[in-house]
């Protein structure tokens, strides 16, 4: 089914059954996540991991135009005939995701990026594992490019005018295959990393995996250059001599010097001395994106050593404004919920390098990065923007018949006492209304807004009336009370227990 209607002037769609390469599927979170009755994961007011309502893994950042987009591999839980939890088998993942924010402690979800399979725009694909993204000014267009892994057998290729899709499928074909000289003697051909240098040429960097007896040196990483238009490879595969390499590129590029970083694999015998311990991310350094390299050391522990559950160890680091920041995941949401097997979420910390050009290491928490930028409550807010939550899922809200348009995201599964919130909004003088968009096929139910609390100042309470259809949207208003300067703003949702009560599509305060 797929309706348009019109309320306020706003076009609104909702579609219950999505084919798009760009959908987000709430059935399946919903199973894994409908259970939570308070925050878990990410509780106030911490950071880390950057969102709690799903997971995401193998991070990779793009910026453009003031915000940071983070891409991930759509980890989703398994279930044996039981109805128990298995061990991620990774085999069935074939979507991406997607989340923004312009503050880094805010974070608006886009949904799932379906990516491969029947359903996916990369049709000869099976898996999508570990995205890299890209940006380049194309014949004067801005054109995106999503880089992911075919499981360990071959790197494809998205493109998109946007930077949260949607998504095609440029080429049909791999970029890089095992049938490529790119491929020799790479084990894992996958966990790619991009970058556009500054003269304009593009590098893309991949492979991984140990052969037998070569866990010092297993030679399995590779860097190439991109054709122009970002979907083709050029000339010939040269090879970084990684110490101890295991998997997960990553590039940058600081003070005209290139970073190459990856996580080390798990050989447990004797390593000479300065080689990188098991399951860390190191890095070397070049004056030429192609090589060669020199190791200079490790930067960031394997995540046992900080959260007390390990895995493999995957990162992106990116600049943001004047600061650098590492994005890597962690099984933190996974053991909150009681089942850590193998099941990955994104966190954020800060990177620094010295003058020398070292990068410092890295302590990873919970606590994350600070908010870099109050957050305005004053514009049109889509609900699925949040720092925290407790018990809510994600529908898609938006879409358009030719698939030309973005997916945009519902607060959805609402039910009684549970909540969602958004981080250091600042109120200036003072709000005097508040308005959100929603939809209810039952009774409705209530939004109170709250301060700094899910039990904190009440300054408004939000009828929300049955709308008789949960494609039926209106526009619902109430007046507040004074709240001025910043504070947290908590959405505590009420109603009838035991059922979903209404979905959130957007909100807005007025002065």
């Amino acid at each position: 089914m797929n309706e348009e209607i019109k309320v306020n002037s706003m076009e609104i769609g909702y579609s219950d059954n999505q084919t798009d390469s760009y959908d987000v599927s709430g059935a399946v979170s919903k199973v894994s996540f409908a259970p939570l009755a308070g925050a878990i994961g990410k509780l106030p007011p911490n950071g880390n991991p950057v969102v709690s309502h799903k997971f995401g893994a193998d991070p990779y950042a793009l910026v453009f135009k003031d915000r940071v987009y983070l891409y991930n591999t759509n980890d989703v839980l398994e279930y044996d005939g039981d109805g128990n939890v298995k061990d991620n088998s990774y085999g069935n993942i074939n979507k991406l995701s997607v989340i923004s924010s312009d503050d880094l402690v805010n974070w608006t979800d886009h949904g799932e990026i379906k990516t491969a399979g029947p359903e996916g725009a990369a049709k000869w694909a099976t898996q999508s594992w570990a995205p890299a993204a890209a940006h380049k000014v194309i014949n004067g267009q801005d054109k995106f490019f999503l880089y992911f892994a075919n499981n360990a057998s071959g790197i494809g290729v998205l493109s998109s005018d946007s930077p949260i899709g949607p998504w095609v499928d440029p080429i049909g074909k791999p970029l890089i295959s095992r049938s490529m000289p790119a491929a020799a003697d790479v084990t894992w051909l996958f966990d790619p990393a991009v970058m556009v240098d500054d003269d304009g040429k593009a590098y893309i960097y991949f492979g991984g995996g140990v052969p037998e007896g070569k866990d010092e040196m297993p030679n399995t990483a590779r860097v190439m250059q991109l054709s122009d238009d970002m979907i083709g490879v050029v000339g010939e595969a040269a090879s970084i001599p990684a110490p101890f390499m295991f998997e997960d590129a990553g590039i940058n590029k600081y003070n005209g010097v290139y970073y190459y970083t990856y996580c080390s694999n798990f050989y447990t015998g004797a390593r000479p001395e300065g080689s990188p311990p098991a399951g860390e991310i190191a890095y070397m350094t070049s004056d030429s994106p192609m090589g060669p390299w020199s190791y200079q050391g490790t930067i960031l522990k394997n995540p046992g050593h900080f959260f007390g559950v390990g895995g493999n160890n995957h990162h992106v680091i990116f600049q943001f404004h004047d600061a650098w920041y590492i994005a890597y995941h962690a099984q933190t949401l996974s053991k909150a919920m009681g089942v850590p097997k193998g099941y990955r979420s994104t966190h954020l910390n800060k990177v620094f390098f010295s003058e020398d050009g070292s990068i410092g290491e890295i302590a990873a928490d919970m606590k994350g990065v600070e908010q870099i930028k109050d957050f305005n409550p004053f514009v049109r807010v889509e609900a699925g923007t949040i720092a925290w939550s407790a018990g809510i899922n994600m529908q898609p809200l938006l879409t358009d018949d030719k698939e030309q348009a973005p997916v945009k995201l519902a607060v959805s599964d609402i039910g009684n006492g549970e909540w969602t919130a958004v981080s250091k909004v600042n109120f200036g003088s003072g709000a005097t209304s508040f308005m959100a968009w929603v939809a209810s096929a039952e009774d409705g139910g209530s939004i109170e807004l709250r301060l700094d609390d899910p039990e904190g100042k009440l300054i408004g309470t939000l009828a929300v009336p049955s709308t008789n259809g949960w494609d039926q949207w209106v526009e619902a208003k109430t007046e507040v009370s004074v709240a001025e300067g910043i504070h947290d703003l908590y959405f505590l949702f009420n109603g009838k227990p035991g059922m979903e009560l209404f979905k959130m599509g957007a909100w807005q305060f007025s002065k």
